[in-house]
C-alpha cells in the first residue's frame, strides 16, 4: 500500500505496489509505501525491532538542520553495511573533480585506521602531521583536511602560522602548549583548542609522546550552532570558552618562520621570536574549550534524535542550515528511551 501527505496534509489511498499505474504523485511531498503489509513502522522511525527482521537507515538528502530536511527512512533486508566490499579501481577518464585527485587514493567504502604508531623519530608539530583524508579546494577556501598529529618535541625557535585555515586541535594523549602571538594555551585531552587562520604560534610539548587530531577548516570560520528550540541554555555555553591573557617574547636568537600558503609551504630565517605582542584587544583570537562543560541533550522519550543537537561547534557555508564542517561530541551521557534501545541507524548523508 502506498500512501502521500500532500499539500492539504491529507493522506489518500493508492494503487497498489507491482502493477504499472503504482506511482504517487507530487514535488516535495511525504510518501508511505509498503511492499509488505506492516513493514512501515508506525508512530516511530526506529523501533526496537522491525517487522520481518528488517533493519531501520536514514537516507539524508540534507543537513539535519536544514529547512525543510530532507530524508528517506528506509527498513530494509541487509543493513547497508553488508552491500559494501573491497572496491577495484575502474577508469573513467572523462569524468573528473576538481581538485583532482590522486589516483592511489582509494575513497570509497567503510574504512577506519589505527592511531599513528610511537616512534623513536624526533617530530614536531610540522613534521608529526599525516593528513588522513580532505574535502573541497584549499585554493577556493571551501572544504577541510582531517590530520593526525604525533609530537615528539618542541618546536625550538622555530615558528608557523597557516594562511589557508583555521585548525581546530584534539588532543587524545599527552599535553601540549601553544605558544601564540596572542598568549599562551595549555592543552590536555578532553579540551579543544582553536587556532585562527593567520595566527602566529610555537608549539611545545609538556608532555608526550603528545597524539591527537586536527581538523583544518578552510572555509568560514568555527562559530557556535544557532539552538533554535533548544532555547538559550545547554549545549557548548560562551562563557566556557577561554581565549589567552596577552604575553609576549622579547628574544633576539636565530629562528625561522614556516607559512602554509595554497597548499605549500614556505620557510624564511628571523632573527628574533615573532611572539612580541604586548597588549591586544578585538574579538579575534585563539581559545580553548573543556569538552566536560558541555551539556548534552537527547531523547525522553523514543527513536534516536539526529546528531546534530550534540554539534558543539559549526562552519557554515553559503547554504543556510547546511555547515561546512560541525564538530560534534558524544560525550557521556544517560540514553533512556521506550521501545528503542538499539545503536543508532545507519544512514547516508551527502553533507559529509
Amino acid at each position: 500500500m502506498n500512501r502521500q501527505t500532500g499539500p492539504s496534509g491529507l493522506l489518500t489511498a493508492a494503487t497498489p505496489v507491482g502493477t504499472h499505474e503504482g506511482y504517487m504523485p507530487g514535488f516535495g511531498n511525504d510518501f508511505e509505501t509498503e511492499a509488505l503489509p506492516g513493514a512501515l513502522p508506525q508512530g516511530m522511525n526506529s523501533p526496537q525491532k522491525c517487522n520481518y527482521g528488517l533493519y531501520g537507515e536514514q537516507l539524508s538528502g540534507t543537513a539535519f538542520t536544514a529547512h525543510p530536511p530532507e530524508r528517506t527512512w528506509t527498513y530494509r533486508i541487509r543493513p547497508s553495511v553488508k552491500h559494501s566490499a573491497r572496491y577495484r579501481k575502474i577508469e573513467l577518464p572523462y569524468w573528473q573533480s576538481a581538485p583532482n585527485v590522486d589516483p592511489d587514493v582509494i575513497s570509497l567504502g567503510q574504512y577506519r585506521w589505527d592511531p599513528v604508531p610511537h616512534t623513536d623519530e624526533r617530530l614536531t608539530w610540522l613534521t608529526g602531521m599525516r593528513t588522513m583524508t580532505t574535502a573541497g579546494d584549499v585554493n577556493t577556501q571551501v572544504g577541510m583536511a582531517s590530520h593526525i598529529y604525533l609530537v615528539t618535541e618542541s618546536m625550538v625557535d622555530e615558528y608557523f602560522y597557516s594562511a589557508d585555515s583555521e585548525l581546530l586541535v584534539v588532543p587524545q594523549e599527552g599535553r601540549l602548549r601553544f605558544a601564540t602571538e596572542l598568549g599562551v594555551i595549555d592543552l590536555r585531552p578532553q579540551e579543544i583548542a582553536i587556532i585562527p587562520r593567520g595566527l602566529v604560534y610555537r608549539v611545545e610539548v609538556l608532555e608526550g609522546p603528545a597524539r591527537g587530531f586536527v581538523c583544518e577548516n578552510y572555509g568560514q570560520k568555527f562559530e557556535l550552532p544557532a539552538r533554535g528550540p533548544i532555547g538559550a541554555n545547554a549545549l557548548a555555553n560562551p562563557r566556557d570558552f577561554k581565549a589567552p591573557v596577552a604575553a609576549f617574547e622579547d628574544r633576539e636568537a636565530p629562528s625561522t618562520l614556516t607559512i602554509k600558503w595554497c597548499g605549500q609551504f614556505h620557510v624564511t630565517e628571523i632573527g628574533q621570536s615573532p611572539l612580541d605582542v604586548v597588549a591586544w584587544h578585538g574579538n579575534y583570537a585563539p581559545y580553548k574549550y573543556d569538552l566536560t562543560a558541555y551539556c548534552p541533550v537527547g531523547a525522553i522519550l523514543f527513536d534516536h534524535p539526529d546528531p546534530s543537537i550534540f554539534t558543539v561547534l559549526t562552519a557554515p557555508s553559503g547554504v543556510p542550515g547546511t555547515a561546512n564542517i560541525d564538530f560534534v561530541l558524544f560525550r557521556e551521557r544517560w540514553m533512556v528511551a521506550e521501545n528503542t534501545f538499539r545503536p543508532p541507524w545507519y544512514h547516508k548523508n551527502i553533507m559529509s
